[in-house]
């Protein structure tokens, strides 16, 4: 240290209120000042660097290009050293004492203007360096210029409202910045404080991070490197150090892009869906970079919600930021964002769904609830998302899933609407009545077996100009079979008048009943006739106990003319009426449980009996 007298210096009136800022309330987390004099540290050798390849004397011009940082919890210090360019005493006075960047006083004038929330202004040299004052009772910087002619300079404050310089001997190139921390901040100086913060915040800083000798910043930003130059090991390793996890990715999506915004991403699809066994709503797990520092671990609005499970890094030097770098102010700007690497995800899933059918059929089989979940909800990106989904069909083997357009590509000609049907499982489709006119007519119907299915399709409604329509609806209407089926049958007028009379027998349990055109080898079936209440959707509300789960059910009941219990039925009703009124019932509710909206057997088991003692 030198024995010259210390120079003191009063802020300018701008610093003053900048520090007062700071201090008490621009930043929401102390430790982000941490990343901060570690991102000022990593612009000052980068600087540095490209100074080495135009200036032939350099300072000191063997310090290797790192960062060292070093704590000292009994004496409560935290010291960032960077060999970077330095300060000489006039850059000191200008960089830490005034404000001499036009950008540093719209960041004032904004905040008069604006408030401290609304400003814009991120990364000008020195208003990160004030951060430090949050924690510290006193800040003391020991800087060389890369100038061999300049002398060392030692500055110091405790930040209320002066600072002092002097000549300090033997100061390496760069800047040592002394941080005193004050009593309540003293976990700042204890090292595996500071190895968290560093390895959270400042990982992928391009430069070697040294704490208390020993390197931190082990993984490389590989989303900056080119894709060709990169292992898959390399690759699984990132992923793995990003995403906390111990598994290997499923898929993974390395690009850039210049317009409409400058972005480098590197996106994983985790092997498991980690939400399918009833656990805890996954967070965003995509982070937000600005050159490589961490500005938002998990930003809510960078990606659409139905795209939570992606694991990953997007990097993007466009982002004006908040001038703590804790969050993205241009609220356009991240809408644009979003647009720009959803669109680029769908585009890969489409790839892959192309490319390798049998590998994106599994990725389906583990996320594609994920994607159900955007079709249903996310108007901008509905018809993209259309084209990932898959169904099981009447029409595939079970567990081979067909795509929409496969199904219009097989339509039949004349037909308009794609088919589809709701229920637990494939044996249970498969048991009901409802698939028996679409067979017979050779119409393919999907398969849905998951809860979220209907909301999908009651949002989706068509796909390539063709209206999605659910098979088992009263309003999903079938063409005359080319010929009728062989066998006895009633006569028009007979079966008007059994549907008469059994409309007269149910009552208000049944909308309407009439003949089917439906059905080959079912005496009788219930149709939905309510469009916005499915039976699936009832079940579902009830058991949620949402409203209208309770509201009147509204069926009606189609019956077979040529089948056997529909023929004897329409003669019992005459010789004995009373037998007649009992097999109407049950044939009915029958019906009803077929359709899954029997909800009290209890009747339904003393008919039973009743019609066993007439054997």
């Amino acid at each position: 240290m030198s024995q010259h007298t210390p120079q003191k210096y009063e802020f300018q009136t701008e610093i003053k209120q900048l520090l007062d800022i700071v201090i008490h309330s621009l930043y929401t987390e102390k430790e982000i000042f941490v990343r901060e004099l570690v991102s000022n540290a990593s612009d000052a050798i980068e600087k540095l660097r490209h100074l080495q390849l135009t200036e032939k004397e350099i300072f000191d011009d063997k310090a290797e290009l790192e960062i060292n940082i070093t704590t000292d919890d009994k004496a409560k210090t935290l010291t960032i050293q960077d060999f970077g360019l330095g300060m000489t005493r006039a850059e000191l006075v200008e960089n830490l004492g005034t404000i001499a960047h036009s950008g540093s006083k719209a960041f004032l004038k904004a905040l008069s203007e604006n408030g401290q929330k609304n400003t814009n202004l991120i990364g000008q040299f020195g208003v990160g360096f004030y951060s430090a004052f949050m924690v510290a009772k006193k800040v003391t910087v020991y800087s060389h210029s890369w100038r061999a002619d300049e002398p060392g300079q030692v500055w110091s404050s405790d930040g209320s409202g002066s600072y002092e310089i002097d000549v300090a001997d033997d100061v390496r190139r760069g800047c040592k910045i002394v941080v005193e921390l004050k009593d309540e901040c003293a976990d700042y100086a204890q090292e595996h404080r500071i190895k968290d913060l560093l390895q959270r915040y400042s990982a992928f800083v391009g430069f070697p991070i040294n704490l208390n000798g020993t390197r931190i910043n082990t993984v490389q930003a590989l989303w900056l490197r080119s894709k060709s130059e990169i292992k898959d090991e390399e690759y699984t390793e990132f992923y793995k150090f990003q995403a906390h996890a111990h598994d290997e990715p499923r898929l993974r999506l390395h690009f850039n892009a210049d317009a409409p915004l400058q972005i480098n991403a590197l996106l994983f699809v985790p092997k498991e869906n980690p939400e399918k066994f009833g656990l805890s709503r996954a967070e965003p797990g995509v982070s937000l970079y600005c050159r490589k520092v961490l500005i938002e671990s998990h930003p809510k609005d960078l990606l659409p919600e139905w795209l939570r499970p992606i694991k990953g890094v997007v990097d993007s030097e466009d982002l004006p930021l908040h001038i703590s770098r804790e969050t993205m102010q241009d609220k356009a700007l991240v809408e644009k964002l979003n647009k720009v690497i959803t669109k680029r995800f769908l585009k890969f899933l489409e790839d892959e769904a192309k490319n390798r059918p049998e590998a994106y059929a599994e990725f389906f089989n583990e996320f594609g609830i994920y994607l159900k979940e955007g079709a249903a909800l996310d108007f901008t990106h509905r018809d993209s998302l259309a084209k990932l989904l898959r169904f099981e069909s009447s029409l595939t083997e079970k567990g081979k899933q067909t795509s929409l357009a496969d199904y219009v590509s097989r339509m039949k000609d004349g037909q308009k609407e794609i088919y589809y049907i709701i229920g637990p499982n494939r044996a249970a489709i498969e048991a009901g009545p409802y698939l028996e006119g679409f067979k017979a007519r050779n119409l393919e119907v999907l398969f849905c077996y998951e809860a979220v299915d209907e909301y999908v399709m009651n949002n989706v409604r068509e796909f390539d100009g063709k209206p999605l329509a659910a098979a088992d609806n009263a309003d999903t209407k079938l063409e005359d079979l080319p010929k009728p089926p062989e066998g006895e049958s009633l006569t028009a007028d007979q079966t008007a008048a059994l549907a008469k009379w059994l409309k007269e027998t149910l009552g208000e349990r049944v909308a309407e009943v009439k003949s089917s055109d439906r059905l080959v080898d079912s005496p009788a079936v219930a149709l939905n006739a309510d469009k916005f209440m499915s039976p699936h959707l009832r079940r579902m509300m009830k058991a949620m106990n949402k409203d209208g789960a309770e509201s009147p059910l509204r069926v009606n009941l189609e019956i077979n003319p040529r089948h056997a219990v529909i023929r004897k039925l329409a003669t019992t009703r005459d010789s004995s009426p009373e037998r007649a009124q009992l097999v109407a019932e049950q044939l009915f509710d029958n019906a009803l449980i077929s359709a899954g909206l029997l909800e009290d057997t209890t009747k339904m088991v003393q008919r039973l009996y009743k019609l066993l003692e007439q054997v």
